[in-house]
């Protein structure tokens, strides 16, 4: 049995005391202080085996911070063992150790990460925009970038086809799933009335539902 094989019962003898872990859906996920990055991702390097680097990344968390996440793979005995390595710096101080001395493939990912998070690697040789043009401003992933098409038009719209400049309150379409209430998120946050609720489906009428049909005319 190897080290890996241990997880996640054995993460605190294996990550230390702070550490936690978790297995979902054939994936196995450890959390680390940010102290100890480092120190986890050589461990996962050089104890698990977990020598082939795969990706970096991080996901805005509101009320926790930027979570960064490694995903890591171990090639070794003929398995494929996936791992990946996790830990949180906060929203007012994003700052977190670089891991281009462990993996050296982390570079480019770190410098995507920075732009589009605006964490700041320590150490990192060349901390430069990735993907982004020149002067760009902000971080758009982000979960409090708002994004220029918002600025430039609202979505979605505050009146409806056909409804007048004047008159009564204006009306909102309904939002679609998965679209976030500009009420609530956005330039127009507060200034807008609630979005209508879906209607109710009513049931039938139960002497509707079991009517009979009228009997087909002889031809």
């Amino acid at each position: 049995m190897t080290a890996y094989d241990t997880l996640p019962d054995g993460v605190t003898e294996i990550f230390g005391a702070e550490a936690t872990a978790e297995e979902a859906y054939g994936l196995l996920t450890v959390d680390v202080p940010a102290g100890s990055w480092i120190a986890a991702l050589e461990i996962a390097r050089d104890k698990l085996g977990c020598t082939y680097f795969d990706w970096l990344s991080a996901v805005d968390e509101p009320g926790s911070g930027f979570r960064i996440c490694a995903h890591v793979v171990s090639l070794g005995e003929g398995r494929v063992r996936r791992l990946l390595v996790r830990t949180t710096v906060p929203h007012s101080a994003p700052v977190l150790a670089s891991a281009i001395d462990v993996y050296a493939g982390a570079a480019w990912h770190e410098r995507e990460t920075h732009e589009m998070f605006g964490v700041d690697f320590t150490d990192h040789p060349h901390l430069v925009p990735l993907l982004l043009p020149e002067n760009f401003e902000g971080h758009p992933l982000r979960k409090d970038f708002v994004l220029a098409a918002r600025v430039a038009k609202a979505w979605p719209g505050a009146k409806e086809p056909g409804e007048s400049e004047h008159g009564g309150p204006k009306r909102r379409q309904m939002l679609p799933p998965g679209v976030p209430d500009p009420n609530e998120w956005g330039p127009l946050k507060g200034q807008l009335p609630p979005a209508p609720a879906r209607p109710a489906r009513t049931p039938r009428a139960a002497g509707a539902a079991g009517a009979e049909r009228p009997a087909r005319a002889a031809g």
